[in-house]
């Protein structure tokens, strides 16, 4: 089995515990079969947690110690794995992301917090956690703004957003705040790092009505879906579903406007939010 594009034991704690495991397997002469009959689970688990499209648990590492006879060392090595600035639901997702060929984006509410600017990601922050503490909002602004970091250099995923009507519609933060989210779209788009449409209003129903979805493609490594809900998400690695995923946003894609229409549109709206 292979993992993601650009993996290796530094890119992350996660790709570091699978190095690991598989380092040590490999010294004891066993096969991931092998490995997942001893620790009770199946050999294809052993695989994805070797290149880090799953993650560990904490029981499945004090099997692996035992198994292995490595004193402790993947149980001390959890909570690093553990460990994330992001929300619980969203941080595998977040790893997946950095490591993407390919992202599509559906969104329907809001931008999506891998092109937030920070005025944008603090009213949405806050307005989510009104009682957070001035550095926890801090911590979670500069999380999501981290993420864009991917963006930049040559191996830069392409990137494919459809954004509902809605988001460029609703004044998060405000009029000045709004207009310049949405001319950091415009220059993101007009650089070439993203490919953006707008689903409007008067689409009315379609495929994605119901939900959003953040599908990755990866260079060796099977495709998969995130989808999220209120403080809940749940990343999506069955074939089936995650084709039915991408066919669902294949006919969103088609209803929305394109991007040429798109780009008009979101900066008729910048020039109104910039007017207030």
């Amino acid at each position: 089995m292979v993992g993601p594009k650009n993996l290796d034991s530094a890119s992350s704690p996660s790709a570091f515990y699978g190095a690991e495991v598989r380092r040590l397997r490999e010294e004891k002469g066993l096969s991931q079969s092998a490995l997942g009959e001893l620790v009770f689970c199946s050999g294809a688990y052993i695989g994805q947690i070797e290149v880090a499209v799953r993650k560990p648990q904490a029981d499945l590492s004090e099997r692996l110690d035992a198994a292995l006879g490595t004193g402790g060392h993947f149980t001390r090595l959890y909570p690093m794995v553990a460990r994330t600035r992001h929300a619980a639901h969203f941080a595998r997702a977040a790893e997946l992301e950095a490591q993407a060929e390919t992202i599509s984006h559906y969104a329907p509410t809001l931008v999506t917090g891998l092109l937030q600017t920070a005025d944008y990601a603090r009213a949405v922050v806050r307005a989510a956690k009104p009682f957070a503490a001035a550095g926890a909002v801090d911590d979670a602004v500069t999380a999501r703004l981290d993420r864009a970091r991917i963006l930049a250099g040559p191996t830069a995923p392409l990137l494919w957003v459809i954004l509902h009507e809605t988001v460029i519609r609703t004044p998060v933060g405000g009029g000045p705040v709004m207009a310049e989210q949405l001319r950091r779209l415009l220059g993101l788009a007009e650089a070439g790092k993203l490919l953006l449409q707008v689903l409007p209003f008067s689409a009315g129903a379609h495929a994605m009505t119901e939900g959003s979805v953040f599908l990755m493609t990866f260079a060796e490594a099977p495709p998969v879906a995130y989808v999220e809900g209120l403080h809940s998400g749940q990343l999506l690695d069955d074939p089936a579903l995650v084709a039915r995923c991408q066919g669902s946003y294949d006919l969103a894609r088609a209803v929305a406007l394109s991007p040429v229409a798109s780009l008009d549109l979101i900066e008729s709206a910048a020039e109104e939010y910039a007017h207030e």
